[in-house]
């Protein structure tokens, strides 16, 4: 999939972050880098622990935007129906 939507905890029920990309590895090494110095950054956001692929960009900036107006209890819901533990899914990537 060309575009990811995902989801970055700073520990099991802490801060979350949602963004949207065209290359997770790339991104999730910005994160874990702290090249940017954003909300991420700041609030030491870089566990990945939900993500989800789209074909269209802009199906996955709509997927973005509605994911941030959910409350944050359906928000723990859908991480723990993917990744239960809460663990870090960056392993798993090609960087």
């Amino acid at each position: 999939m060309p575009f990811t939507v995902y989801m970055l905890a700073s520990r099991r029920h802490g801060t979350l972050y949602i963004g949207v990309t065209n290359n997770l590895a790339r991104r999730m090494h910005e994160h874990k880098t702290k090249r940017s110095a954003g909300f991420a950054a700041r609030y030491d956001v870089d566990r990945l622990v939900w993500y989800e692929g789209y074909e269209r960009a802009a199906e996955a900036i709509q997927r973005e935007k509605t994911l941030k107006t959910w409350r944050r209890d359906w928000k723990i819901r859908l991480i723990e129906e993917f990744n239960s533990d809460w663990s870090d899914l960056t392993a798993g990537l090609a960087l």
